[in-house]
């Protein structure tokens, strides 16, 4: 697929996604959501497995920002064709690590008031990983210019999930419809050439992802399986380790000779 082409797709892609959520039925966020399978506590903290494992998101988010941080000149010239790619992966672990915060205050005592600190560092980490992909596959220009527009929409998504809910007309929609747009990205970049090698560590990442997601959705079936740990409580770990590829494919990658031309 040619970056033109791309291109094409990716705004095709905006379309579809933008009318679906316009055409969708309202939905509400479901308060069974917050009963979590797994209600033990330790050490005084409460529904201590899904507070506890999101130090995998720290861990990660703290390594992620002290590689990218510490890189020599000649580091980040190995890894990156425009030094400014670099910022977009800065804010994805910088997002993991308020990730790590907002999701233990969350689970500390889940509610919808909450939710919303667990929900607005994610869409962080998925918008600044969608601009970090459109840089290295279409157009570094691009991306700069759209980074501000994606992360304005995420975190505007979860401001107008969270007002509906206090007015009692829960919309999830517009939320759920960034999740799924950034994941689609995710799917439709894995098609396009890249000038980097260990390209094909992102494959890896959605892979994890996409094992969260499973986990969160059969947490109490998990749980089931000798009640030592839920699904949700895997899904943080599970999580965190797509981070960790991430920075394999930073660590490990270099600039290899294939330079399309960008997108004028």
């Amino acid at each position: 697929m040619s970056r033109k082409t791309a291109a094409f797709a990716l705004i095709t892609l905006t379309m579809l996604v933008g009318i679906a959520a316009c055409l969708s039925p309202r939905m509400p966020q479901p308060l069974s959501y917050h009963d979590f399978a797994d209600h033990r506590g330790w050490l005084g903290i409460p529904n201590f497995g899904d507070v506890a494992s999101n130090v995998a998101f720290a861990i990660f988010g703290v390594w992620g920002l002290w590689f990218l941080l510490r890189l020599t000149p000649q580091g980040v010239v190995t890894r990156f064709t425009d030094p400014r790619e670099r910022w977009f992966y800065i804010a994805v672990f910088f997002g993991m690590l308020l990730t790590a915060a907002g999701s233990s205050y969350y689970h500390l005592a889940p509610d919808n008031d909450r939710l919303v600190w667990d929900r607005l560092p994610m869409t962080v980490v998925f918008m600044s990983l969608v601009a970090a992909m459109i840089a290295e596959r279409i157009s570094v220009r691009a991306a700069l210019w759209l980074w501000p527009i994606l992360l304005s929409i995420g975190i505007l998504s979860v401001f107008e999930w969270s007002w509906s809910e206090h007015v009692h007309h829960g919309d999830l929609r517009f939320y759920a419809a960034v999740q799924v747009y950034a994941v689609l990205v995710l799917l439709l970049v894995l098609f396009l050439p890249t000038h980097y090698s260990h390209g094909s560590y992102l494959g890896i990442v959605v892979g994890f992802y996409v094992l969260a997601k499973l986990l969160e959705t059969f947490d109490r079936q998990v749980f089931a399986i000798g009640h030592i740990v839920s699904g949700h409580t895997l899904k943080h770990i599970v999580a965190g380790f797509a981070g960790y590829w991430i920075l394999m494919m930073l660590e490990k990658r270099r600039v290899s000779g294939f330079r399309s031309q960008e997108i004028q």
